[in-house]
C-alpha cells in the first residue's frame, strides 16, 4: 500500500512514439553529420600536413641552394680579392724596391755634390784678375749657364720629388690593400657563417627557436651595394697599381735621365776645366816668356845706363880741356887776344860737348824711366805669374779631386753608389726574366 502510494506521488513525463522516433532519428543524423565533418577534417588535415611538409622541405632545400649559390658568389669575390691583394702586395714590393733605388740614387749624388762644392771652394782661392766666371765655373747645361752644383741640386730635387711621390703612392697602395684585406676578411667570415648555416639540418643539436629572427639587421645592404663595395675596392686597388706602375717607370726614367745629365755635366765641367788649364798654361808660359825678355831688357837697359853714365863722365875731361884752353887764352896780351879759328873751334867744342852731355843726360833720364817702367812691368808680370801659378795649381787640384768621380778611393758614398748600380742591374735582369 505504501509503495504504490510513493510511485503515484512522482509524476513522470510520457512521450509519444513519434517523439521517440524523432529523437532516435536526430541522434543518428547528428552522429552521421559529425562523423562526416570529422572525416572531412581528417582529410583536410592530411592534405595540409602533406602540403606543409612539402613546403617546409622545399623551403629548406631552396634556401640551402640559395646559401650554396651565395657561398659560390662569395668565393668568386674572395678569389678575385685574393688575386688583387697578391698583385697589390707585389706592386708594393716593386715600388718599395724602386723607391729604395731612387733613395740610393739620391744618396749617390752626395759625392758629386761634395766634389763640385770642393772644386768651387778651391777655385774661390783664385785672386784678382783670375777670378773669372768662366765655363769651368758655370758650363752651359741644357741651354743655360748653370754651375755643376746647380745641376746636381736640380737632379737631387728631381729624385727627391720621385721619392716623395713613391712614399705617397705607397701610402695609397697600403690604404687600398687594407680595404682589400678587410673586405677579404669579411668575406671569409661571411663564407664561414653561410657554410655553417648550409650544413645545419633539422637534426642538428645546436638549432633552437630565436627571438625575432625575421628582423632586418641594422646596417644591412642590398646585394648590389655589396657587389659594388667589393668592385670599388678591386677597381681602386687596380687604379693605384696602375698609378704605381707609371710612377715606377717615371722613377727609372728620372734615374736614367739624371745619371745622363750628371755624366754630361761632369764631362762638360772637366772639358771646361781642361780648356781653362790649357789657357792658363799658355798665359803662364806667356808671362814667363815676357818675364824672361823683360829681365833681359832690364839688364840691357842697366848696361845702357852704365854706358851713358860712362859716356857722360868721359865728356868731363874733354870739356875741362876745352874750357881750360879757352880760359887760358883769355890771358893773351893786347892785340893777341884775337878771336881766331882756335877761339871759334874751342867755343864750338865746348858747346858741342855741353850739347852732347845734355843729350846724354836726357837719354840717361829716358833710360832710367824705361828701366823703372820695365821693373814695374816685371813686378806686374811676376804678380800675374804668381796668380796664374796659383790658379793653375787650384785647377789641377780640381781635376785631381774630380778623379774621385771615376776611379777615386772607395768611401762610404762610393760603396753605396756601387751597391746601387749592382742592385739596379740585378733588378733589371729579374724584370727581363719575368717578361
Amino acid at each position: 500500500m505504501s509503495i504504490r502510494a510513493d510511485i503515484a506521488s512522482k509524476p513522470v513525463t510520457h512521450f509519444a512514439p513519434s517523439d521517440w522516433h524523432t529523437n532516435n532519428h536526430l541522434l543518428a543524423t547528428n552522429a552521421e553529420r559529425l562523423r562526416d565533418g570529422s572525416h572531412a577534417n581528417r582529410e583536410d588535415s592530411k592534405h595540409l600536413r602533406n602540403e606543409t611538409y612539402n613546403k617546409t622541405e622545399w623551403g629548406t632545400h631552396d634556401n640551402t641552394t640559395r646559401l650554396s649559390n651565395r657561398i659560390d658568389d662569395i668565393e668568386k669575390w674572395r678569389e678575385t680579392l685574393e688575386k688583387t691583394l697578391a698583385d697589390t702586395d707585389a706592386e708594393i714590393n716593386k715600388l718599395e724596391i724602386d723607391k729604395d733605388l731612387a733613395e740610393r740614387a739620391l744618396e749617390a749624388k752626395a759625392l758629386p755634390l761634395d766634389v763640385a762644392s770642393e772644386c768651387l771652394t778651391l777655385r774661390d782661392g783664385r785672386r784678382q784678375i783670375d777670378v773669372v766666371d768662366d765655363q769651368a765655373s758655370a758650363p752651359i747645361a741644357k741651354g743655360k749657364t748653370l754651375s755643376e752644383v746647380d745641376v746636381i741640386e736640380g737632379i737631387k730635387d728631381a729624385l727627391q720629388a720621385k721619392v716623395s711621390q713613391a712614399f705617397e703612392q705607397l701610402c695609397l697602395l697600403q690604404e687600398a690593400r687594407q680595404q682589400l684585406a678587410a673586405d677579404l676578411r669579411d668575406k671569409t667570415e661571411a663564407k664561414g657563417i653561410d657554410t655553417y648555416c648550409k650544413e645545419l639540418s633539422i637534426n642538428s643539436p645546436d638549432i633552437c627557436l630565436q627571438p625575432n629572427p625575421t628582423r632586418t639587421p641594422k646596417g644591412s645592404v642590398t646585394p648590389q651595394t655589396w657587389e659594388d663595395h667589393s668592385r670599388y675596392n678591386k677597381d681602386r686597388a687596380e687604379a693605384e697599381m696602375r698609378s704605381s706602375q707609371r710612377l715606377r717607370e717615371a722613377i727609372h726614367s728620372t734615374i736614367n735621365q739624371t745619371d745622363n745629365d750628371l755624366e754630361a755635366q761632369r764631362q762638360a765641367t772637366e772639358f771646361a776645366l781642361r780648356k781653362r788649364i790649357h789657357e792658363m798654361e799658355r798665359a803662364k808660359d806667356e808671362d814667363e816668356w815676357q818675364k824672361q825678355n823683360t829681365e833681359e831688357e832690364i839688364a840691357k837697359q842697366e848696361q845702357n845706363i852704365r854706358d851713358l853714365e860712362k859716356a857722360i863722365k868721359d865728356k868731363e875731361n874733354p870739356l875741362k880741356l876745352a874750357m881750360t884752353r879757352l880760359e887760358n887764352r883769355t890771358y893773351r896780351p893786347n892785340v893777341e887776344l884775337c878771336r881766331d879759328n882756335p877761339q871759334y873751334g874751342l867755343v864750338g867744342e865746348v858747346n858741342e860737348i855741353q850739347d852732347s852731355i845734355k843729350a846724354l843726360q836726357k837719354k840717361l833720364q829716358d833710360a832710367h824711366n824705361n828701366r823703372d817702367a820695365l821693373e814695374k812691368q816685371l813686378h806686374r808680370i811676376n804678380q800675374d805669374l804668381e796668380l796664374k801659378k796659383n790658379s793653375l795649381d787650384l785647377d789641377n787640384k780640381c781635376m785631381a779631386t774630380r778623379q774621385k768621380l771615376t776611379n777615386g778611393p772607395v768611401s762610404a758614398t762610393t760603396k753605396n753608389l756601387a751597391s746601387f748600380k749592382t742592385d739596379r742591374e740585378l733588378y733589371t735582369s729579374k724584370q727581363a726574366l719575368l717578361m
